[in-house]
């Protein structure tokens, strides 16, 4: 008897019981299987995401990291068709993942065009965010954002409201379609005037104009930016552009998204964190031109036989890349000491929260400054722009500058041992891989695989952010319903 035509019982309106006796059909079981497998891990991201948005953010990076690192070991990523070893797929996997830029191989000499492709997309992926990706495609096919998508991106972009995340998510995807392809345009243009043929001129302007406004550092040219600094008009068509997707994606995209709604000029109607971070961010990057063209005016190593005019915009480019860009037209290297020590500041400072940005956040430095210069006044409160910082946002920032120093000091002298290398290149190393920055002295890919290994965790820990690894690792949370009394202790 066929067992489709036994009609059910009234307890059973499906008829699955009698058809599991008499032999249900293969392929149903195994649907069925497969959709209760599916929703167990629903089921289990949701209590992850409704506990720990942050250690499911963690999670996600490091399997997107592993996939990417899969596809960077296969053979046809690479020229010469061969496997790249394992620990250099993960290290580029990792640092295009977290959008650093640091490479133990040659971008453009070592991986095919396949391999390059890899590369770009994991740059976009790690830009955005991995739960910025997944969300966006959720609102692009016409679903509404569920709880858990809410919290992990909620937790990704560092939004205040629950009723912002689609908002802003929606900002995210204009805003780098627009900048991106206006980018890929210009770029393109001036790889043509630079002689390129038009798919490669195209190519080149895609590939840059995404890792610039990601701040990935990635270059598909064996000699990078440098042979284009020598022509004024490859000055204005191809540094100066990049420059310029660098500085906006350093912004953040919650400040991007006050912008657009106010008004990139009504500065008076901006909330205090966009206000912070332009101001910030602008003061640093002026700070950084000034200092480092000074530093430098006079090496002829580096900038000290160009034209004033062309130190002062090596300066300025230095200066916005070395905030997270990872894009340089002069050699690391060739840089005296006191401005590799320079560099190291400006990268740990690192760009905007929810930034493409890495670094300790320019938001941070501003609330210890402004810290610090209220503690000299004699102020009870730490004030920005006629508002009140909380305690707590000091707390935050001075536990994540002590937690950064303590991984980077931790990190150097790991690698001190490791590689005997002299402090300052280690140092410079460790803090571009914390910040996410990418410039590099060359140490990267002179290391064994146990540097590299270092290197790599320093990048994760840089990307996901000091704060999210601490909730992600934190056992529970608990709310003390008593206070001690207070009493002084002896500072300084």
């Amino acid at each position: 008897m066929d067992p489709s035509r036994i009609p059910p019982r009234r307890d059973d309106p499906g008829g699955s019981t009698v058809r599991a006796t008499l032999g249900a059909s293969p392929p149903q079981t195994e649907t069925r299987r497969l959709r209760d497998q599916l929703g167990g891990l629903r089921d289990l991201l949701d209590r992850v995401a409704q506990s720990s948005p942050a250690r499911l953010a963690v999670l996600v990076f490091v399997g997107v990291a592993g996939l990417f690192t899969l596809l960077l070991w296969l053979p046809w990523s690479s020229h010469a068709g061969r496997s790249t070893t394992f620990v250099d797929a993960a290290f580029t996997a990792a640092s295009a993942v977290t959008v650093t830029g640091l490479t133990v191989v040659p971008t453009a000499d070592h991986w095919s065009f396949t391999g390059q492709l890899i590369i770009l997309v994991a740059v976009q992926i790690g830009g955005l965010g991995t739960l910025t990706m997944t969300s966006l495609l959720a609102l692009a096919i016409g679903r509404k954002l569920g709880l858990r998508s809410k919290l992990v991106t909620q937790n990704a972009m560092n939004v205040g409201r629950l009723g912002e995340v689609g908002s802003l998510l929606r900002t995210v995807a204009a805003t780098s379609i627009v900048i991106e392809g206006s980018l890929a345009l210009i770029l393109t243009i001036g790889f043509l005037v630079a002689g390129e043929p038009m798919h490669t001129a195209l190519w080149h302007g895609i590939f840059y104009s995404v890792s610039a406004f990601n701040n990935g550092g990635f270059t598909p040219h064996s000699d990078g930016l440098v042979p284009y600094f020598t022509d004024s008009v490859h000055v204005w068509l191809i540094l100066f552009p990049i420059s310029m997707g660098v500085l906006i994606g350093s912004l953040g995209f919650p400040v991007i998204l006050v912008l657009r709604q106010v008004g990139w000029l009504r500065f008076s109607r901006w909330n205090l964190n966009t206000k912070v971070t332009v101001v910030t961010t602008l003061g640093l990057m002026l700070l950084g031109w000034v200092l480092w063209a000074g530093l430098e005016w006079t090496n002829p190593a580096s900038i000290g036989d160009e034209s004033p005019g062309q130190k002062i915009f090596n300066g300025f480019f230095a200066s916005v890349m070395m905030r997270s860009g990872g894009f340089n037209i002069v050699e690391m290297a060739d840089l005296q000491p006191v401005t590799l020590l320079l560099t190291d500041a400006l990268m740990f400072a690192g760009g905007a929260p929810a930034s493409t940005g890495g670094g300790i956040k320019v938001t941070t430095f501003a609330v210890v400054v402004l810290a610090i210069l209220a503690e000299a006044r004699g102020d009870q409160a730490v004030l920005a722009f006629h508002r009140t910082i909380p305690d707590g946002v000091l707390r935050i920032a001075i536990s994540v500058i002590a937690m950064s120093a303590t991984i980077v000091l931790t990190a150097v002298g790991i690698l001190l041992v490791l590689t005997g290398e002299p402090l300052e290149r280690v140092l410079f190393e460790v803090v571009s891989a914390y910040a996410t920055c990418g410039l590099s002295v060359g140490l990267s890919g002179e290391m064994g695989a146990a540097g590299k290994a270092v290197l790599i965790v320093v990048m994760f820990i840089g990307r996901i952010g000091t704060t999210t690894v601490a909730t992600a690792l934190a056992l529970r949370s608990s709310q003390r319903l008593y206070q001690y009394p207070e009493e002084r202790l002896i500072i300084g």
